[in-house]
C-alpha cells in the first residue's frame, strides 16, 4: 500500500471512530455502575438468563433509568461493547504492525494487515460472543447500523485496494464470515480453532487477488 492511500486511509477511519459517549457526571456514574454489574451478572450468569430488573437492582439504579439509557438488554450489550472496539479501533489507527500502521517508514503489506485484523477480530468476538451475537442480532439488519461496523467495513476496503475488483463489496462478504451469529453457529458445530482456521483461509483467498 502507498503512503498516500494508506495516509488518506486512516484519515478515514479516524472520521469513523467510535466516539465515546459524552454525559453529566451524575450519568457517567450511573453508566459505569450499570455496565459493571451487567458485566458481573453477564459473566456469572449468561447474558440470556439475566433479566434488565436483575441488572437494574444489582446496580442500584431505577427500572426507568435503565431502560432510558440503554433502552433494553441488546442497547446494554452493545455499550458494554463500545470500550473493546475502541480499543480495537486504536491498535488498527495508530498501534504497532501488522494490526495497526506502524513507523511510517516500515514495510508491511496489506495482505498481513488483512490476517492480523481477522486474528484481533476474531479474539474480540470469541471472547464476548454472546453479548456480540446479542448487539448484532436485536433487530432486522442491527449489525449494519452501527458505526463500528462502517469502520471496520472502510478498514478492509481500503486495505483491498486495487487487489481484488470491487473491495467495498467484497469488505462486506469478508465481515459476514465474522458475524456473531454465524460464529457462533460454528463455533458450537467445529470448535472455535476450526472456525478460525477457516476465516484465515478465506481472507488468504481473497489476498491473494
Amino acid at each position: 500500500m502507498d503512503r498516500g492511500s494508506r495516509e488518506h486511509g486512516l484519515l478515514d477511519l479516524e472520521l469513523m471512530r467510535t466516539p465515546p459517549p459524552k454525559e453529566r457526571a451524575d450519568a457517567a456514574r450511573n453508566r459505569v455502575k450499570v455496565l459493571a454489574a451487567a458485566a458481573e451478572l453477564f459473566a456469572r450468569h449468561g447474558v440470556e438468563s439475566v433479566s434488565m430488573d436483575a441488572v437494574a437492582s444489582a446496580a442500584g439504579v431505577g427500572k426507568g433509568t435503565l431502560f432510558r439509557r440503554f433502552g433494553d438488554k441488546a442497547g446494554l450489550a452493545a455499550a458494554l461493547l463500545d470500550e473493546r472496539e475502541r480499543e480495537l479501533q486504536d491498535a488498527i489507527l495508530s498501534g504497532p504492525s501488522p494490526l495497526g500502521p506502524g513507523p511510517s517508514d516500515q514495510s508491511v503489506t496489506a495482505s498481513e494487515r488483512l490476517h492480523a485484523f481477522a486474528d484481533a477480530y476474531l479474539d474480540y468476538v470469541l471472547n464476548h460472543l454472546s453479548l456480540v451475537r446479542m448487539s448484532e442480532t436485536a433487530a432486522p439488519g442491527a449489525r449494519y447500523r452501527i458505526g463500528a461496523y462502517r469502520f471496520w467495513h472502510r478498514h478492509l476496503t481500503v486495505l483491498l485496494g486495487r487487489s481484488v475488483p470491487d473491495g467495498e463489496a467484497v469488505a462486506h462478504t469478508l465481515l459476514a464470515a465474522l458475524g456473531g451469529e454465524h460464529l457462533a453457529a460454528m463455533v458450537e458445530d467445529l470448535g472455535a480453532e476450526r472456525a478460525r482456521a477457516a476465516v484465515h483461509t478465506l481472507f488468504r483467498a481473497v489476498g491473494r487477488g
